[in-house]
């Protein structure tokens, strides 16, 4: 009898590590980990994000920008060095890879907003996410695709490996990775369109389909976020913003908010925590994401992540010393972290919640 077993893919695949001590880890073990998935992606879109890459400007907002047309570049910096110090500005190095004919130009700048810019009553952070909105709403050709301090996100068309040597990736060192390959079904696969999604320090990679995203789009529209990227994903970027940025949840309750618990396990729980879920369920009805998903969420203190409540993404978290690791399979682990000392599935909807030390 013949059998024709088949790999389940559950399209994309996302890799993080953390060491919680703070300590560097070279850019080849993310992409190692990556290129493990390749065949979890398509080859339109890879990305990593990376925590500590720039102690230099560890200050200053490291802003990367994707450009299409020189005439976008003189109107966005023009606007930086109307509102901005701008301390360094150059070309994010790139090697050549023969995959990659035609790239965006890709720079960095580390800058400041200038205090005079900043409204009474608003604050440097709104200033900069109002900036990254205005630019890739209004100026055609012209993408802020990372806005952090002290970490950068590097993505493109590609495949992980291909994206991985394009940017150079082994010559940064983080102590925060997360990685991510693409397998788009129903958004374009286009540079600004590859994972991760980020906003000020926050990261995303994910794996799924957000079926709320019209819902979730208006409510962010109701706060003056612009989502303008064609694909779910950016959606949880600017969540995550507003939940704990803005509205000050913690990270656990945020994770609370956005896969919620059922109605039905909320009314068996006790009289107080029954209140508690029914009021976040209540007030945060339109942040709710629905769909298959598993994603990491990277910021500068840690790294979570976290599964839809019935889990149909897969994901796989790992430990070993000072290193939590976490990945769509467990194989992407081991290829960097051959013996772990814990290896499990975390449970739909329980977020995996790992913080930096000190």
């Amino acid at each position: 009898m013949t059998h024709n077993f088949q790999k389940d893919i559950a399209g994309c695949g996302l890799t993080g590590l953390i060491d919680k001590k703070g300590k560097g880890v070279d850019g080849s073990h993310i992409k190692t980990s990556l290129s493990l998935m390749t065949d979890r992606g398509n080859g339109l879109g890879a990305g990593y994000a990376a925590y500590g890459i720039y102690p230099e400007f560890e200050d200053y907002y490291a802003f990367h920008v994707m450009y299409d047309f020189e005439s976008s570049r003189m109107e966005v910096e023009e606007i930086l060095k109307a509102n901005y110090d701008i301390e360094k500005k150059e070309e994010i190095p790139t090697a050549k890879v023969e995959s990659i004919v035609i790239n965006p130009l890709l720079m960095r700048y580390f800058v400041k907003p200038k205090a005079e810019k900043i409204r009474p009553g608003s604050n440097e952070k709104d200033f900069v996410v109002q900036f990254v909105m205005k630019v890739n709403s209004e100026i055609e050709g012209a993408y802020v695709f990372s806005s952090g301090k002290n970490m950068g996100a590097f993505k493109g068309v590609g495949n992980p490996q291909e994206i991985g040597d394009f940017f150079k990736i082994e010559e940064y060192t983080g102590y925060i990775w997360t990685g991510h390959t693409r397998f788009p079904t129903n958004t374009p696969g286009w540079w600004g369109g590859a994972h991760p999604f980020t906003l000020l320090d926050w990261s995303i990679v994910h794996n799924g389909e957000i079926s709320s995203y019209g819902i979730n789009k208006r409510y962010l529209e109701m706060y003056g976020y612009k989502l303008t990227l064609l694909t779910d994903t950016e959606v949880v970027a600017y969540l995550f913003d507003l939940l704990v940025r803005r509205h000050g949840l913690d990270i656990k309750t945020a994770c609370t908010v956005l896969a919620a618990p059922f109605w039905k396990d909320i009314d068996r729980l006790d009289d107080d925590e029954r209140e508690a879920y029914t009021t976040l369920r209540s007030t945060y009805a339109s942040a709710l994401l629905n769909g298959p998903f598993s994603l990491l969420f990277g910021h500068s203190k840690g790294l979570v992540g976290i599964n839809d409540r019935i889990k149909l993404r897969p994901l796989v978290a790992a430990t070993k010393g000072d290193m939590t690791y976490m990945a769509s399979e467990e194989s992407a682990i081991r290829e960097i972290c051959p013996d772990p000392e814990r290896v499990w599935a975390p449970r739909a909807g329980d977020p995996v919640i790992v913080e930096r030390e000190g």
